[in-house]
């Protein structure tokens, strides 16, 4: 490649030694330099840019989707991503993303189809892409195979956390030995690795060897708040209906608020269908309870307009998107994690490690007015001072320009 995508280097190491919580750190291309040519590679992604496709997302596919969509509105960037083939075709573009189609979900012969057509379609997309660098997230097989990708064709490779799981062995969301195999692969081929806690930077380093760079998720800012007076909502609880999100919580505290309107947000997941089932039994005997089961990205989001206070009562998490969105709309959050103890230390609701606790808290904030008017201050102050708008993307490009730089020799 030539000198116009010459990077300087020293100055964006420096900037990447900034505090994480600061997005704001003024990226400016390198002078001269040539549109950045950036491809996420996440294969649900395609129903989280087109809300018409019924098919289940995670919070994963919300982060990819978003920052797909801030980065192809900047004129020193090209897009693309890969997914999953949804109907779309090989080829398409969603709001100015060149999406390259690897195959279809269902697709192929079981026992082979590791191979052909999901490797061999990935490989195809990837080339198609023809990136600079390529993004790609979660623990398992994935992230191995775009590092041999990356490698044949002298790519960047960045990698990011999306749960404490991925940087521990011993609670790592990977069954098989080829995933853990691969993944482990695709950790030592990264030029970048990001992550969203100090907590996961400290676990990955001690059980991998591998160093990274905090980075702030992004998000949807809401156009407008939402006064106390109009939210209808009193408790909110979003989440794929996974075991270890543990909705049974939920549900016993809606018991125990037979007054109070719950709402749940969650639909079932392959290989887990007993945990809908059970949603769904228990659903049917609380008139205060609302489950909608699987929503769109927009529609959850109206959700969280609506609602005093969101739960999350998951036993494993990294930094979930629905405390971004939450807060961002000055939701007090009530959780059983706490991302680097921010919850607590900026005062945006409570950590609990029960369910007498988890009872006590939600009480306090629907019953407490002066609480809950100064904890949902507290979390708009809080999303306003570390996640500034304009510069929100300004650490990714950074590290983007770090690990591409790698590899423009």
């Amino acid at each position: 490649m030539t000198g116009t995508r010459e990077l300087a280097l020293p100055a964006v190491r420096n900037a990447l030694l900034a505090p994480a919580g600061i997005a704001s750190v003024g990226y400016a291309p390198p002078q001269g330099a040539l549109p950045l040519r950036i491809c996420l590679v996440n294969l649900g992604a395609y129903a989280a840019l087109v809300p018409s496709i019924s098919a289940p997302i995670g919070g994963e596919e919300v982060q990819h989707a978003t920052l797909a969509r801030l980065l192809a509105r900047r004129d020193d960037t090209s897009v693309h991503m890969v997914t999953c083939d949804y109907g779309q075709g090989r080829s398409a573009r969603v709001d100015g993303i060149a999406i390259h189609a690897c195959y279809a979900p269902a697709e192929g012969v079981p026992g082979v189809r590791f191979l052909v057509p999901r490797w061999s379609g990935l490989h195809a997309a990837l080339k198609r892409a023809d990136a600079d660098l390529y993004y790609v997230s979660c623990a398992g097989a994935l992230l191995g195979q775009v590092a041999v990708f990356a490698a044949i064709n002298r790519r960047g490779l960045v990698f990011r956390v999306a749960s404490d799981g991925d940087c521990d062995p011993a609670r790592m969301l990977v069954g098989s030995l080829k995933e853990r195999v691969l993944y482990r692969l695709g950790l030592r081929r990264a030029d970048a690795i990001a992550v969203q806690t100090e907590q996961q930077r400290s676990m990955l380093l001690r059980n991998f060897g591998r160093d990274a760079q905090c980075v702030p998720m992004v998000f949807d800012r809401p156009r407008i708040v939402a006064p106390a007076a109009a939210r209808d909502i009193d408790v909110l609880w979003v989440a794929n209906l996974r075991a270890l999100k543990r909705p049974e919580k939920l549900l016993w505290l809606a018991r125990q608020l037979p007054d109070r309107r719950i709402h749940l947000v969650g639909g079932e997941v392959e290989g887990e269908a007993h945990v809908a089932r059970a949603v769904a039994s228990h659903a049917a005997t609380l008139r205060n309870l609302v489950w909608h089961g699987r929503l769109g990205y927009a529609e959850a989001l109206g959700l969280f307009d609506r609602a005093r206070v969101f739960v999350n009562t998951s036993r494993i998490e990294g930094f979930p998107n629905t405390f971004l969105q939450a807060w961002s709309r000055g939701v007090p959050t009530v959780s059983f994690v706490d991302p680097d103890g921010l919850i607590d230390r900026e005062g945006l609701g409570k950590t609990v490690d029960n369910e007498t606790a988890l009872l006590t808290a939600v009480r306090q904030l629907l019953e407490d007015e002066v609480a809950w008017t100064t904890t949902s201050r507290r979390c708009l102050e809080t999303i306003e001072g570390r996640y500034p708008g304009d510069h929100m993307v300004d650490p990714y490009l950074l590290l983007f320009r770090r690990a591409a730089g790698a590899r423009l020799d």
